[in-house]
Protein backbone atom coordinates (compact mmCIF):
# COMPACT_ATOMS: atom_id res chain seq x y z
CA UNK A 1 0.00 0.00 0.00
CA UNK A 2 0.98 3.58 -0.95
CA UNK A 3 0.58 6.35 1.21
CA UNK A 4 -1.54 8.98 0.79
CA UNK A 5 -0.63 13.23 1.12
CA UNK A 6 -3.37 12.42 3.85
CA UNK A 7 -5.46 9.73 4.40
CA UNK A 8 -9.19 10.88 3.91
CA UNK A 9 -12.58 9.41 3.91
CA UNK A 10 -14.69 9.02 0.69
CA UNK A 11 -18.22 8.67 0.88
CA UNK A 12 -20.34 7.20 -2.18
CA UNK A 13 -23.82 7.59 -1.62
CA UNK A 14 -26.69 5.81 -3.45
CA UNK A 15 -28.67 8.48 -6.32
CA UNK A 16 -32.01 9.51 -5.58
CA UNK A 17 -32.78 11.43 -8.94
CA UNK A 18 -35.46 9.68 -10.90
CA UNK A 19 -34.47 6.28 -12.71
CA UNK A 20 -31.07 7.28 -11.90
CA UNK A 21 -28.71 3.60 -11.76
CA UNK A 22 -25.70 5.18 -12.02
CA UNK A 23 -22.96 4.85 -9.46
CA UNK A 24 -19.02 7.48 -9.22
CA UNK A 25 -17.21 4.54 -8.04
CA UNK A 26 -16.99 0.86 -9.46
CA UNK A 27 -15.60 -1.53 -7.00
CA UNK A 28 -12.35 -1.74 -8.56
CA UNK A 29 -11.80 2.29 -8.57
CA UNK A 30 -12.89 1.82 -4.51
CA UNK A 31 -10.11 -0.99 -4.55
CA UNK A 32 -7.83 1.62 -5.69
CA UNK A 33 -8.50 4.40 -3.38
CA UNK A 34 -8.05 2.12 -0.62
CA UNK A 35 -4.76 1.38 -1.75
CA UNK A 36 -3.44 5.06 -1.80
CA UNK A 37 -4.68 5.28 2.17
CA UNK A 38 -8.19 6.15 1.99
CA UNK A 39 -11.23 4.93 3.53
CA UNK A 40 -14.73 4.63 1.72
CA UNK A 41 -18.08 4.11 2.85
CA UNK A 42 -20.45 3.01 0.54
CA UNK A 43 -24.29 3.59 0.75
CA UNK A 44 -25.81 0.08 0.73
CA UNK A 45 -27.71 -0.89 -2.81
CA UNK A 46 -25.74 2.00 -4.40
CA UNK A 47 -23.95 0.09 -7.24
CA UNK A 48 -26.72 -2.51 -7.91
CA UNK A 49 -28.74 -0.89 -10.53
CA UNK A 50 -24.89 -0.43 -12.93
CA UNK A 51 -24.77 -4.77 -11.93
CA UNK A 52 -22.27 -4.20 -8.30
CA UNK A 53 -23.49 -5.93 -5.62
CA UNK A 54 -22.69 -4.61 -2.08
CA UNK A 55 -20.51 -7.89 -1.50
CA UNK A 56 -18.55 -6.09 -4.50
CA UNK A 57 -17.74 -3.32 -2.65
CA UNK A 58 -16.85 -5.10 0.51
CA UNK A 59 -14.61 -7.49 -1.47
CA UNK A 60 -12.58 -4.38 -2.56
CA UNK A 61 -12.58 -2.52 0.91
CA UNK A 62 -15.51 -0.40 1.32
CA UNK A 63 -17.37 -0.13 4.32
CA UNK A 64 -21.08 -0.25 3.75
CA UNK A 65 -23.26 1.91 5.36
CA UNK A 66 -27.12 1.65 5.55
CA UNK A 67 -27.97 5.98 5.77
CA UNK A 68 -27.29 8.44 3.37
CA UNK A 69 -26.01 10.84 6.40
CA UNK A 70 -23.79 8.61 7.22
CA UNK A 71 -21.89 8.45 3.84
CA UNK A 72 -22.02 12.48 3.66
CA UNK A 73 -20.61 12.82 6.89
CA UNK A 74 -16.94 11.87 4.98
CA UNK A 75 -14.84 14.73 3.95
CA UNK A 76 -14.95 13.83 0.27
CA UNK A 77 -18.42 12.71 -1.11
CA UNK A 78 -18.12 11.22 -5.01
CA UNK A 79 -21.31 10.83 -6.88
CA UNK A 80 -22.83 10.98 -10.31
CA UNK A 81 -25.86 14.11 -10.28
CA UNK A 82 -25.85 17.07 -9.02
CA UNK A 83 -27.34 16.85 -5.38
CA UNK A 84 -31.21 17.34 -5.12
CA UNK A 85 -32.91 19.17 -3.36
CA UNK A 86 -33.58 16.78 -0.39
CA UNK A 87 -29.91 16.24 -0.22
CA UNK A 88 -29.11 20.23 0.96
CA UNK A 89 -29.39 19.80 5.14
CA UNK A 90 -26.38 17.08 4.16
CA UNK A 91 -23.98 19.89 2.77
CA UNK A 92 -22.21 22.02 5.91
CA UNK A 93 -18.60 23.70 6.05
CA UNK A 94 -15.61 21.58 5.20
CA UNK A 95 -17.15 19.17 3.18
CA UNK A 96 -15.84 18.64 -0.59
CA UNK A 97 -18.01 17.72 -3.09
CA UNK A 98 -16.87 16.21 -6.65
CA UNK A 99 -20.28 15.31 -9.45
CA UNK A 100 -21.47 16.72 -12.44
CA UNK A 101 -23.02 20.15 -10.85
CA UNK A 102 -24.26 22.23 -14.22
CA UNK A 103 -24.26 25.10 -12.03
CA UNK A 104 -25.75 27.41 -14.80
CA UNK A 105 -29.01 25.86 -14.35
CA UNK A 106 -29.27 24.78 -10.91
CA UNK A 107 -29.92 28.35 -9.12
CA UNK A 108 -31.03 27.35 -5.68
CA UNK A 109 -28.17 24.23 -5.77
CA UNK A 110 -25.62 26.71 -6.66
CA UNK A 111 -27.13 29.59 -3.34
CA UNK A 112 -27.36 26.42 -1.18
CA UNK A 113 -23.33 25.83 -2.03
CA UNK A 114 -22.14 28.78 -0.87
CA UNK A 115 -24.20 29.54 1.72
CA UNK A 116 -23.19 26.14 3.34
CA UNK A 117 -19.71 26.48 2.51
CA UNK A 118 -19.14 23.35 0.84
CA UNK A 119 -16.05 23.10 -1.51
CA UNK A 120 -17.70 21.73 -5.41
CA UNK A 121 -15.49 20.14 -8.49
CA UNK A 122 -17.49 19.78 -11.11
CA UNK A 123 -16.57 17.11 -13.45
CA UNK A 124 -18.42 18.76 -16.53
CA UNK A 125 -16.19 21.97 -16.19
CA UNK A 126 -12.34 19.95 -15.34
CA UNK A 127 -10.57 21.03 -18.60
CA UNK A 128 -7.71 19.09 -20.25
CA UNK A 129 -5.83 20.42 -23.12
CA UNK A 130 -9.35 22.33 -24.39
CA UNK A 131 -11.26 19.44 -23.87
CA UNK A 132 -13.70 17.81 -20.74
CA UNK A 133 -12.36 14.18 -20.46
CA UNK A 134 -14.95 13.67 -17.51
CA UNK A 135 -18.03 15.09 -19.32
CA UNK A 136 -17.01 13.16 -22.55
CA UNK A 137 -17.82 9.20 -21.16
CA UNK A 138 -21.27 10.74 -20.94
CA UNK A 139 -21.47 12.93 -23.87
CA UNK A 140 -20.74 9.71 -26.30
CA UNK A 141 -23.07 7.63 -24.26
CA UNK A 142 -26.50 10.39 -23.78
CA UNK A 143 -25.57 11.13 -27.91
CA UNK A 144 -25.67 7.37 -29.12
CA UNK A 145 -28.37 7.23 -26.79
CA UNK A 146 -29.94 10.43 -28.37
CA UNK A 147 -30.20 8.45 -32.14
CA UNK A 148 -32.12 5.50 -30.49
CA UNK A 149 -34.53 7.73 -28.96
CA UNK A 150 -34.97 9.70 -31.35
CA UNK A 151 -35.93 6.98 -33.76
CA UNK A 152 -38.30 5.44 -31.35
CA UNK A 153 -40.01 8.76 -30.46
CA UNK A 154 -40.74 9.04 -34.37
CA UNK A 155 -42.97 6.55 -34.16
CA UNK A 156 -46.79 6.84 -34.16
CA UNK A 157 -46.56 4.95 -31.08
CA UNK A 158 -45.00 7.57 -29.40
CA UNK A 159 -47.03 10.46 -30.85
CA UNK A 160 -44.77 11.09 -33.43
CA UNK A 161 -45.32 11.26 -36.94
CA UNK A 162 -45.12 7.73 -37.83
CA UNK A 163 -41.45 8.29 -39.97
CA UNK A 164 -38.84 5.59 -39.79
CA UNK A 165 -35.28 7.01 -39.96
CA UNK A 166 -34.00 5.09 -42.67
CA UNK A 167 -37.13 5.21 -45.31
CA UNK A 168 -37.93 2.14 -47.41
CA UNK A 169 -37.64 1.98 -51.05
CA UNK A 170 -38.97 4.72 -52.86
CA UNK A 171 -39.32 6.62 -49.76
CA UNK A 172 -37.20 8.95 -48.93
CA UNK A 173 -34.88 8.45 -45.30
CA UNK A 174 -35.72 11.01 -42.39
CA UNK A 175 -34.08 14.51 -42.06
CA UNK A 176 -31.67 14.45 -39.21
CA UNK A 177 -30.71 18.18 -38.14
CA UNK A 178 -28.05 18.21 -34.91
CA UNK A 179 -27.17 21.66 -33.24
CA UNK A 180 -23.92 21.47 -32.29
CA UNK A 181 -21.07 18.72 -33.20
CA UNK A 182 -18.76 18.22 -29.95
CA UNK A 183 -18.67 14.40 -28.51
CA UNK A 184 -22.38 14.15 -28.17
CA UNK A 185 -23.47 16.07 -31.08
CA UNK A 186 -21.09 14.09 -33.18
CA UNK A 187 -22.22 10.38 -31.63
CA UNK A 188 -25.44 11.44 -32.42
CA UNK A 189 -25.07 12.32 -36.20
CA UNK A 190 -23.05 9.13 -36.08
CA UNK A 191 -26.14 7.02 -34.74
CA UNK A 192 -28.67 8.34 -37.17
CA UNK A 193 -26.97 8.12 -39.90
CA UNK A 194 -26.21 4.45 -39.27
CA UNK A 195 -29.58 3.99 -39.50
CA UNK A 196 -29.77 5.60 -43.07
CA UNK A 197 -31.22 9.02 -42.16
CA UNK A 198 -29.92 12.37 -43.79
CA UNK A 199 -27.97 14.01 -41.49
CA UNK A 200 -26.98 17.28 -41.48
CA UNK A 201 -24.64 18.99 -38.63
CA UNK A 202 -24.88 22.59 -37.91
CA UNK A 203 -21.68 24.70 -35.40
CA UNK A 204 -20.46 27.55 -35.30
CA UNK A 205 -16.67 26.20 -36.23
CA UNK A 206 -15.65 25.72 -39.13
CA UNK A 207 -13.10 23.15 -38.80
CA UNK A 208 -15.24 20.85 -37.12
CA UNK A 209 -17.78 20.63 -40.06
CA UNK A 210 -14.70 19.73 -42.71
CA UNK A 211 -13.90 17.55 -40.37
CA UNK A 212 -17.50 15.75 -39.94
CA UNK A 213 -18.17 16.36 -43.38
CA UNK A 214 -14.89 14.89 -44.64
CA UNK A 215 -14.81 11.68 -42.14
CA UNK A 216 -18.54 10.85 -43.23
CA UNK A 217 -19.96 11.36 -39.74
CA UNK A 218 -22.57 13.53 -41.42
CA UNK A 219 -24.28 13.94 -44.93
CA UNK A 220 -24.38 17.89 -44.95
CA UNK A 221 -22.90 20.44 -43.11
CA UNK A 222 -24.10 24.17 -42.02
CA UNK A 223 -22.54 27.37 -40.00
CA UNK A 224 -24.58 28.03 -36.86
CA UNK A 225 -26.69 31.67 -38.52
CA UNK A 226 -30.23 31.89 -37.06
CA UNK A 227 -31.68 32.66 -40.73
CA UNK A 228 -30.00 29.03 -41.81
CA UNK A 229 -30.79 27.20 -38.77
CA UNK A 230 -33.98 27.95 -39.22
CA UNK A 231 -34.58 26.77 -42.55
CA UNK A 232 -33.42 23.67 -41.79
CA UNK A 233 -35.23 22.84 -38.56
CA UNK A 234 -38.22 23.63 -40.84
CA UNK A 235 -37.67 20.77 -42.68
CA UNK A 236 -36.28 18.63 -40.16
CA UNK A 237 -38.17 15.30 -38.76
CA UNK A 238 -35.57 15.17 -35.92
CA UNK A 239 -33.61 17.76 -33.93
CA UNK A 240 -30.90 16.93 -31.75
CA UNK A 241 -29.87 19.83 -29.85
CA UNK A 242 -26.09 19.66 -28.44
CA UNK A 243 -24.84 22.99 -28.04
CA UNK A 244 -22.37 23.26 -25.16
CA UNK A 245 -20.04 26.83 -23.53
CA UNK A 246 -18.66 24.60 -20.23
CA UNK A 247 -19.82 26.10 -17.26
CA UNK A 248 -22.17 28.62 -18.31
CA UNK A 249 -25.87 28.59 -19.68
CA UNK A 250 -26.63 27.20 -23.07
CA UNK A 251 -27.40 29.34 -25.97
CA UNK A 252 -30.29 28.67 -27.40
CA UNK A 253 -30.16 28.22 -31.14
CA UNK A 254 -33.58 26.58 -31.80
CA UNK A 255 -36.21 29.20 -31.05
CA UNK A 256 -39.21 28.93 -30.00
CA UNK A 257 -40.76 30.38 -33.55
CA UNK A 258 -38.41 27.76 -35.36
CA UNK A 259 -40.16 24.94 -33.70
CA UNK A 260 -43.55 26.31 -34.47
CA UNK A 261 -42.73 26.02 -37.73
CA UNK A 262 -42.17 22.78 -37.46
CA UNK A 263 -43.85 19.83 -39.12
CA UNK A 264 -47.16 18.27 -36.79
CA UNK A 265 -45.12 14.63 -34.98
CA UNK A 266 -41.73 16.06 -35.38
CA UNK A 267 -39.64 15.58 -32.56
CA UNK A 268 -36.59 17.72 -30.57
CA UNK A 269 -34.47 16.36 -28.18
CA UNK A 270 -32.37 18.65 -26.26
CA UNK A 271 -28.81 16.94 -24.60
CA UNK A 272 -27.83 20.43 -23.23
CA UNK A 273 -30.67 20.34 -21.34
CA UNK A 274 -28.79 20.18 -17.76
CA UNK A 275 -26.90 23.52 -18.85
CA UNK A 276 -30.32 25.15 -19.78
CA UNK A 277 -31.06 23.81 -23.09
CA UNK A 278 -30.07 25.13 -26.27
CA UNK A 279 -34.20 24.73 -27.57
CA UNK A 280 -36.35 27.72 -26.44
CA UNK A 281 -39.29 25.53 -25.88
CA UNK A 282 -37.23 23.08 -24.03
CA UNK A 283 -37.48 22.30 -20.15
CA UNK A 284 -36.37 19.45 -17.71
CA UNK A 285 -38.15 16.02 -17.86
CA UNK A 286 -37.54 12.93 -16.15
CA UNK A 287 -36.84 9.31 -17.40
CA UNK A 288 -40.51 8.60 -15.80
CA UNK A 289 -42.07 11.02 -17.55
CA UNK A 290 -39.79 11.77 -20.71
CA UNK A 291 -41.97 13.79 -23.25
CA UNK A 292 -44.41 16.25 -23.96
CA UNK A 293 -45.63 18.18 -27.19
CA UNK A 294 -45.95 21.89 -27.90
CA UNK A 295 -46.88 23.55 -30.94
CA UNK A 296 -47.21 20.04 -32.23
CA UNK A 297 -43.61 18.92 -31.73
CA UNK A 298 -42.72 16.34 -29.82
CA UNK A 299 -40.04 17.36 -26.81
CA UNK A 300 -37.86 14.44 -24.99
CA UNK A 301 -35.66 16.54 -22.64
CA UNK A 302 -34.47 14.20 -19.85
CA UNK A 303 -31.78 15.54 -17.81
CA UNK A 304 -29.92 12.58 -17.24
CA UNK A 305 -30.37 10.45 -20.51
CA UNK A 306 -27.24 7.98 -19.31
CA UNK A 307 -28.84 7.08 -16.58
CA UNK A 308 -30.93 4.41 -18.46
CA UNK A 309 -27.95 2.66 -18.92
CA UNK A 310 -26.12 2.32 -15.73
CA UNK A 311 -23.82 -0.48 -16.90
CA UNK A 312 -22.10 0.73 -19.50
CA UNK A 313 -22.26 4.51 -17.86
CA UNK A 314 -20.75 3.48 -14.84
CA UNK A 315 -17.59 1.83 -16.02
CA UNK A 316 -17.06 4.97 -18.06
CA UNK A 317 -17.37 7.76 -15.44
CA UNK A 318 -15.67 5.26 -13.11
CA UNK A 319 -12.63 5.02 -14.96
CA UNK A 320 -12.26 8.90 -15.73
CA UNK A 321 -13.57 9.88 -12.36
CA UNK A 322 -11.48 7.69 -10.04
CA UNK A 323 -7.83 9.17 -11.27
CA UNK A 324 -8.96 12.87 -11.14
CA UNK A 325 -10.16 12.01 -7.10
CA UNK A 326 -6.83 10.89 -6.84
CA UNK A 327 -5.58 13.66 -7.22
CA UNK A 328 -7.90 15.40 -6.07
CA UNK A 329 -7.14 14.09 -2.15
CA UNK A 330 -4.11 14.22 -2.74
CA UNK A 331 -3.52 17.96 -4.39
CA UNK A 332 -6.88 20.69 -5.34
CA UNK A 333 -4.46 23.01 -6.77
CA UNK A 334 -3.33 20.02 -9.39
CA UNK A 335 -3.51 21.40 -13.32
CA UNK A 336 -4.66 18.03 -13.92
CA UNK A 337 -7.99 19.45 -12.06
CA UNK A 338 -8.17 22.91 -13.86
CA UNK A 339 -11.35 24.08 -14.16
CA UNK A 340 -13.29 21.68 -11.52
CA UNK A 341 -13.59 24.21 -9.15
CA UNK A 342 -16.49 25.49 -9.46
CA UNK A 343 -17.64 26.98 -5.18
CA UNK A 344 -14.89 27.26 -3.05
CA UNK A 345 -15.18 29.08 0.37
CA UNK A 346 -18.56 29.95 0.06
CA UNK A 347 -17.49 32.27 -3.33
CA UNK A 348 -18.02 31.46 -7.00
CA UNK A 349 -14.42 30.75 -8.69
CA UNK A 350 -15.64 29.22 -11.67
CA UNK A 351 -15.58 32.27 -14.19
CA UNK A 352 -19.03 31.14 -16.07
CA UNK A 353 -21.08 30.46 -13.30
CA UNK A 354 -20.09 33.40 -11.39
CA UNK A 355 -21.01 35.81 -14.05
CA UNK A 356 -24.17 33.41 -14.69
CA UNK A 357 -24.71 34.56 -10.76
CA UNK A 358 -23.49 37.99 -10.15
CA UNK A 359 -25.67 38.44 -7.17
CA UNK A 360 -23.59 35.83 -5.17
CA UNK A 361 -20.18 36.28 -3.89
CA UNK A 362 -17.14 35.50 -6.47
CA UNK A 363 -13.61 34.90 -6.16
CA UNK A 364 -10.71 34.06 -8.08
CA UNK A 365 -9.83 30.23 -9.06
CA UNK A 366 -7.32 28.81 -7.72
CA UNK A 367 -3.90 28.51 -9.32
CA UNK A 368 -2.68 25.33 -10.03
CA UNK A 369 0.62 23.87 -8.32
CA UNK A 370 3.54 25.14 -10.80
CA UNK A 371 1.52 27.22 -12.67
Amino acid sequence: MTGARGARRIGLPAEIKDHEERVALTPSAVAAAIERGHQVLVQAGSGSGAGFSDADYEDAGGELVADAADVWAADVVVKVKEPQASEHAHFRDGLTLFTYLHLAAEPDLTAALVESGVDAYAYETLTERGLLPLLAPMSEIAGRAAAIVGASQLSAAHGGSGTLLGGAAGVPPAKVVVIGLGVAGTMAARGARGLDAHVTGIDIDLQRLYETHLDGTVDATQISETALVAAHVREADLVIGAALVPGARAPVVVTEEMVAAMRPGAVVIDLAIDQGGCIETARPTTLSDPTYTLHGVLHYCVTNVPGQFPRTASAALSAAVAPRLLQLLDDPTSPRLEGAANVLGGKLVHPAVAATFPDLPSGDAPTPAGG
